[in-house]
């Protein structure tokens, strides 16, 4: 797999939008030539506890969009989220634009498919959104190409997207204090992220670097922007040339220890669908709590 050589004289514009309940960090990225622009996982609020939806974090967004004269053209899903459910279909309805994920998003409704023993109307070819990437695609926001890499070990459909001198790494990398992602759900592999992790630093050292989310280590403040120069010094986990078998036994012992997201169940069930909620016969939303699956 051949990493892409991105345009660093392209400069878009990065707003962020930062989402306390799930402490995920939403984009949206400007085209520098014209009012293009696209938008990087869209977060739908969830009250678990009282079993009902919103959308001021989508909303805020939006208005944003609106604010400032801009096209939506892409909506982008970085990966399946498992801690967060996806705003999605919801900013598409009221903006535009087409919802693009990795093609391997076939794995993860396969796999938890079967998890939440979906029915065969549950389709698992990824025709759920608009447009399935492999590595190495292209596609365009206004005049920038932009390009993704297959970055799998955290799920088998993550993608870090290139925009310019803007890379969007999901869940794959976090700020240089916090380290990596989990790679102990279905479908995980520590040693496939390790290998993923070193073809996002193989990426020009001053390339800005755009993390999904943050929690603020040693209490302070959240941050979301780095860059892969400072992610190849400074990453408590794979800095300084960590070797791949000291990272696959940190990982492996380090998630052992970690407990499930708490908005696993409804946020896989939803996201896998492109960000819409399973429907009974009658129409009615519904989420399935599997027991001892996960």
């Amino acid at each position: 797999m051949n990493t892409p050589q991105p345009a660093m004289d392209v400069i878009p514009t990065v707003h962020s939008f930062f989402d306390p309940q799930s402490n995920t960090i939403s984009y949206v990225v400007k085209d520098p030539s014209s009012q293009a622009c696209a938008a990087i996982d869209v977060v739908m609020n969830f009250d678990q506890a009282a079993g009902r939806l919103s959308f001021d974090c989508a909303d805020e967004m939006a208005q944003f969009i609106q604010a400032n004269d801009l096209q939506l053209e892409w909506i982008i899903e970085t990966h399946v989220h498992a801690d967060h459910l996806s705003g999605a279909p919801y900013l598409q309805e009221k903006l535009g634009g087409k919802i693009g994920i990795g093609e391997h998003i076939k794995t993860v409704q396969d796999t938890f498919g079967k998890v939440f023993n979906e029915g065969t109307e549950f389709q698992r070819d990824g025709s759920q959104f608009d447009a399935l990437f492999a590595d190495g695609d292209t596609y365009s926001v206004g005049e920038m190409t932009c390009s993704v890499i297959h970055t799998p070990g955290h799920t088998p459909a993550c993608m870090v997207h290139i925009m310019g001198d803007a890379a969007f790494a999901g869940d794959t990398l976090f700020m240089p204090d916090g380290g990596s992602a989990r790679a102990d759900f279905p479908g995980g592999d520590a040693g496939q992220l390790f290998d993923s992790i070193q073809r996002i630093l193989s990426l020009p050292e001053d390339m800005r670097l755009f993390v999904c989310h943050d929690y603020g280590p040693g209490g302070r403040a959240i941050a979301w922007e780095t860059t892969v120069g400072e992610q190849k010094r400074s990453n408590i986990h794979v800095g300084e040339g960590a070797s791949r078998e000291e990272f696959v036994k940190m990982r492996t012992e380090r998630d052992a220890e970690l407990s499930m997201p708490k908005l696993i169940i409804p946020a896989l069930q939803v996201n896998m669908r492109a960000g819409d909620v399973p429907t009974d016969k009658e129409g009615n939303m519904v989420l399935k709590i599997p027991v001892n699956k996960l």
